[in-house]
């Protein structure tokens, strides 16, 4: 069973603490080390926790945006699944054969993280559909259909249009 209220204000409060959205400063912040690599072609990113070490290694030739997601999507690696990354650490290649709770807790905390929810409610309130949401908060539609999804287990009443999928991130190609 997924903990969407734990999610949120783990996210939130990590937000607040440190002002910021960026998740790299949030990834540093916590004691993750973010190391850009040029060698990944199709893997966006990893993290592995080794030696009492954290490290997430992000793939350099992605733009700022796709960092920001990748980023935030394995620092929730790095919050619920720690004990999974030790060893060769969590490559997306692997994760998409795990559990699907796996995946959907890394995104759902990416988009706690990434997406604010007072200015998300806003939008919807004033009719909005996801397309637009996601382009003003600049976010990925899928990880603005997991906020929206797990808006609704806090409480709220959205209506979704269609289902997130927790593994758009394999789709992701970067040059």
């Amino acid at each position: 069973m997924i903990d969407s209220v734990g999610i949120y204000k783990k996210a939130n409060n990590l937000v607040q603490k440190n002002g910021t959205r960026n998740t790299l400063i949030l990834a540093k912040e916590v004691g993750i080390d973010v190391v850009p690599v040029d060698c990944f072609n199709s893997l966006l990113g990893m993290y592995v926790y080794r030696w009492k070490h954290r490290a997430m290694f992000l793939n350099s030739k992605m733009d700022e945006y796709l960092t920001q997601m990748v980023a935030g999507h394995e620092m929730g690696h790095d919050i619920y699944h720690r004990e999974l990354a030790k060893g060769e650490g969590l490559q997306e290649f692997e994760l998409f054969r795990m559990q699907s709770t796996t995946e959907y807790e890394a995104n759902a905390f990416a988009a706690h993280t990434l997406i604010d929810t007072d200015e998300c409610m806003e939008l919807a309130r004033n009719g909005y559909d996801i397309v637009q949401m996601s382009q003003i908060m600049n976010s990925e539609i899928n990880l603005m259909l997991i906020k929206l999804q797990e808006m609704n287990r806090l409480g709220y009443n959205l209506r979704l249009p269609m289902e997130p999928r927790s593994d758009f991130f394999k789709n992701i190609r970067v040059d």
